[in-house]
């Protein structure tokens, strides 16, 4: 499960699509309505928000945006109805870390894509998430 700190316009086809449907298991984690992936690290700092439900939802509401742009459906009834109205605070090097590793996924299996990006060095975050100064995060496997 990969809950992607960057902009989704970033992604490519199959990294949007995988986005959604991760973004949807860790809605179904965050409601209890699965009892798998409850301990994903991913999901920590979605946990720490005082509307968990309402922040995953509102990620997923970005995810299905970018999907509209480029023609693609996703079926935003699946979304959790409420919304999150603030912000989760993310690290500027969790949020490099993973423009690194998503642009090594792109040279290997979108090289359009790839060569789209490949000279950006400060990338977008995701509109939930605000860049504060510091590391990789504890949960995330390097």
């Amino acid at each position: 499960m990969r809950l992607w700190t960057l902009h989704p316009r970033y992604l490519d086809a199959k990294g949007l699509v995988a986005a959604w449907r991760e973004a949807l298991l860790a809605q179904k984690v965050l409601l209890g309505a699965t009892s798998g992936y409850k301990y994903h690290p991913q999901l920590i700092r979605f946990r720490l928000q005082h509307q968990p439900i309402q922040a995953i939802a509102t990620f997923l509401t970005f995810l299905e945006a970018e999907a509209k742009l480029r023609g693609y459906h996703f079926d935003s009834s699946k979304i959790a109805s409420e919304r999150f109205s603030g912000q989760i605070e993310e690290t500027s090097g969790q949020l490099q870390y993973e423009w690194l590793h998503l642009k090594q996924k792109l040279q290997l299996r979108s090289p359009e894509k790839y060569e789209q990006y490949k000279d950006v060095t400060i990338v977008e975050p995701n509109p939930l998430f605000t860049i504060v100064p510091g590391e990789i995060r504890d949960w995330e496997k390097v």
